[in-house]
């Protein structure tokens, strides 16, 4: 059974002299899906880029299981994350660049990645080359990416740009059915009614503070 549980004490980000997150309190758990809300620029990216590791605090700390990120450990263990654009090798296929990335770990076979890019709505016998994909393949693949090792945090940053309506459906019933795995996912997205649909909690965020917290309206 999954359990993930994430601590931000007084996390503050400073970078060039602008505080791009300021004094952020949170507790996130495992089987919740937490939505982030606000406009462009006011720090939901950072926030995410944050509690995935890729960049440190400059006041306070997260914890991951009890274990400071940036000290005792480097990144989440078990994470699948989609920040901003989706990045993949323009010569390989989309089943040959998953592959490539489920070698690193080598814990999920061929199959498990051909059932992933079925899930989100790919063909995995497609032998197009990614540079060929159209902007809604190339984020359906990165979706795919962030799932396809079951991890026990998902981190998607607006997973519905570029997608059609039956896209948008897809990501909807992948992160209800990841939060019935017992996944903690945190996700952002521009359209407030998705985000009230998919999101458990929401924290809208304003100036690199969480400014209110609502519960969405998952059915």
């Amino acid at each position: 059974m999954i359990t993930i549980n994430i601590e931000l004490n007084n996390v503050t980000k400073i970078i060039r002299r602008n505080t791009v997150a300021e004094n952020i309190n949170l507790s996130l758990h495992s089987g919740i899906v937490y939505g982030l809300c606000g406009y462009n620029g006011c720090g939901k990216t950072m926030l995410m880029r944050l509690i995935a590791g890729l960049i440190i605090p400059t006041k306070g700390e997260i914890m991951i299981d009890g274990k400071k990120l940036g000290k005792q450990l480097d990144f989440p263990e078990s994470m699948g994350i989609l920040i901003e654009n989706p990045a993949f090798l323009g010569s390989l296929s989309g089943f040959e660049n998953l592959r490539m990335l489920a070698s690193i770990k080598d814990t999920v076979s061929d199959d498990t990645i051909r059932k992933t890019i079925t899930r989100v709505g790919l063909d995995p016998d497609d032998k197009k080359k990614y540079r060929k994909y159209s902007l809604g393949m190339k984020q359906r693949l990165g979706i795919a990416a962030a799932i396809m090792e079951s991890p026990e945090l998902i981190i998607l940053d607006e997973p519905t740009n570029a997608l059609d309506s039956d896209g948008v459906q897809i990501v909807q019933n992948i992160i209800t059915q990841e939060k019935s795995r017992g996944a903690l996912v945190i996700v952002t997205c521009h359209d407030k009614s998705i985000l009230e649909d998919i999101s458990d909690v929401i924290y809208t965020i304003e100036h690199g503070r969480i400014t209110s917290m609502q519960e969405g309206e998952v059915k």
